[in-house]
């Protein structure tokens, strides 16, 4: 099996932090959101991985080169952000396998993967959301998919498409892309991948619905703050450190220097960082960021970012009224 991870998106969401990084190298419970997805297939045994890359793919190389070393990587340039579709299209020459798994390279997702590779029929992960006006989603029947709708105005399903698709017919994906390029076949102005997989549908290939109740979206500050709480749930790591208030969960990086601090709860602080005289929690501190005398909540920090503040001492009478600016 291969998988196939589109990682070209610009992130715009998270400016300023994708100025100068990558989304997917964004650090969220203690590793850049691409590294939990590469974790899971290598517990899975997935060695082969196409990367469709674009802005700063360059750093993208560099990582999973570096760190995954086990895993055959392939990177394919997305020149022009034409939609998944499209991204997958750019991926057809390194189709290998029959089996292909492509997973979007901004989601985190805690679903047990056997059973999904043990299904008998390609499958789509789905979630039940109230809104799906910000989906595709997936109308069902006799539990096959029978229409896939992008982004619907009207509530025509609830069955939300969240990133995880498990094709067992390379061929048939590769032929649908191919007719979707050809006859410029396009929804909201985009080359859809839900397009191509109706495409296939239509042409008789059954595609059912695995259910994803664990999943989570990378996609903006409130949600990547959201997702590095659920995994510090999981698997928040710290050493009681002399001076320095833990509040768990927390990730604290073995290279991070901290003193006279609180930490947690929710906090991750990277690799490289210097924690002093401050108060942090439900925040990410990017690789060697530097904190001082600064009380921050809700706040992603970039790498090589310094921030320091000033703790005032008070005397305030009864019924003063001060304000600082």
């Amino acid at each position: 099996m291969r998988a196939i991870i589109p990682v070209a998106g610009l992130g715009t969401r998270l400016k300023p932090h994708t100025h100068s990084l990558p989304k997917v190298l964004l650090n969220v419970g203690g590793k850049p959101i691409l590294g939990h997805i590469l974790d899971k297939l290598v517990e899975e045994k997935i060695t082969k991985a196409t990367f469709v890359v674009g802005y700063l793919g360059d750093k993208i190389e560099k990582y999973v080169t570096e760190k995954y070393p086990k895993i055959k990587a392939d990177f394919i340039e997305q020149k022009e952000m034409l939609g998944l579709g499209h991204a997958i299209y750019t991926a057809i020459p390194t189709f290998d396998e029959e089996e292909i798994f492509i997973i979007l390279g901004d989601t985190v997702f805690d679903v047990n993967m056997k059973q999904i590779f043990s299904l008998k029929t390609s499958a789509l992960g789905v979630k039940t959301v109230d809104d799906p006006r910000r989906f595709g989603v997936a109308i069902t029947e006799n539990d096959f998919i029978t229409k896939l709708v992008e982004k619907p105005t009207e509530p025509v399903s609830k069955l939300a498409l969240v990133g995880l698709y498990y094709l067992k017919n390379s061929k048939s994906l590769a032929d649908a892309l191919n007719e979707l390029v050809e006859k410029d076949i396009r929804t909201k102005n985009e080359l859809q991948l839900t397009d191509a997989l109706q495409i296939m549908i239509e042409r008789g290939e059954k595609i059912s619905t695995f259910p994803v109740e664990g999943w989570y979206d990378c996609g903006k500050p409130e949600t990547l703050l959201s997702t590095n709480q659920f995994l510090l749930s999981q698997n928040g790591k710290a050493i009681p450190i002399e001076n320095v208030v833990i509040n768990e969960p927390v990730f604290i990086a073995d290279t991070a220097k901290i003193s006279n601090s609180v930490i947690g709860p929710y906090a991750t602080i990277s690799e490289g960082c210097e924690i002093k005289d401050s108060i942090i929690k439900n925040s990410i501190i990017n690789e060697n960021g530097i904190v001082h005398k600064t009380m921050l909540d809700n706040s992603i920090v970039g790498s090589n970012a310094i921030i320091k503040g000033n703790f005032k001492k008070l005397n305030a009478g009864d019924s003063s009224e001060i304000e600082f600016y």
